[in-house]
């Protein structure tokens, strides 16, 4: 029974999506197949944001009824499963490693952080993320052997992967933001006031202090850098 465009946790067992055949097996072949509903989806999603995505305006894109979908994406949280995996394949996975590993890390973040920039509604899919599909599979399988030399467990440089990879869709979502925000100037010369207010009123000589300091670049490919290094040159390996 399809599940309709709830944001509820599908019950697609992972073999069942990721290793089936990528049409219905049974009746005729069908005007369209998952790689275009996939497709639909993520330019949808691009323009108009992940809200705007469900099976009825995807079905619309590649000329289907709803119905005719729901064999391919029962629910919503299935076709953003296929949607991750669809633009983890811009990810490239046979770049040349160096063997220094926080060099390594380090690229695997920028490269997650401008894969995450084309497509702004993908820290939020990552949020709801079951299992991953086998284009994100190869991604992992780049980072963990980019970590090979740190001496980790297996488990330990999962981790460490996950850790990156919600520090980079943690920082994006806040940089998109940001960027929207950036706009409405009145709004962010208000939160300057607002800050500025409080840091003149003697109860928080921690942040008067911090934000008294010498500025440091803040273009977002800086900001990010900084804090990427912060993140990576931190980590224990011992």
């Amino acid at each position: 029974m399809p599940r309709g465009d709830g944001d509820g946790a599908s019950g697609v067992d992972p073999q069942q999506l990721w290793l089936s055949p990528a049409r219905p097996g049974r009746g005729r072949r069908p005007a369209f197949s998952r790689a275009a509903i996939t497709v639909a989806a993520v330019a949808l999603a691009d323009a108009e944001g992940l809200d705007a995505v469900t099976i009825r305006r995807v079905a619309a894109g590649v000329g289907a009824g709803a119905m005719s979908l729901y064999s391919y994406a029962p629910d919503k949280a299935t076709l953003l499963d296929l949607m991750v995996d669809h633009v983890s394949g811009e990810l490239p996975t046979t770049r040349p490693l160096t063997g220094d590993w926080r060099a390594d890390l380090k690229t695997v973040g920028r490269l997650q952080r401008e894969l995450m920039l084309r497509h702004p509604w993908l820290p939020t899919a990552l949020a709801a993320r079951r299992t991953p599909g086998p284009r994100a599979l190869d991604f992992v399988e780049y980072a963990l052997a980019a970590l090979r030399p740190t001496g980790l467990d297996g488990a330990a440089k999962l981790e460490v992967f996950s850790l990156l990879t919600g520090f980079v869709a943690g920082h994006v979502g806040h940089e998109v933001g940001r960027a929207a925000a950036a706009h409405t100037p009145d709004r962010a010369a208000a939160e300057a006031r607002y800050l500025a207010a409080v840091a003149a009123d003697g109860r928080h000589p921690e942040l008067a202090e911090a934000l008294a300091s010498a500025g440091r670049p803040v273009t977002p490919e800086a900001t990010f850098a900084r804090f990427l290094d912060r993140l990576v040159d931190g980590l224990d390996t011992g």
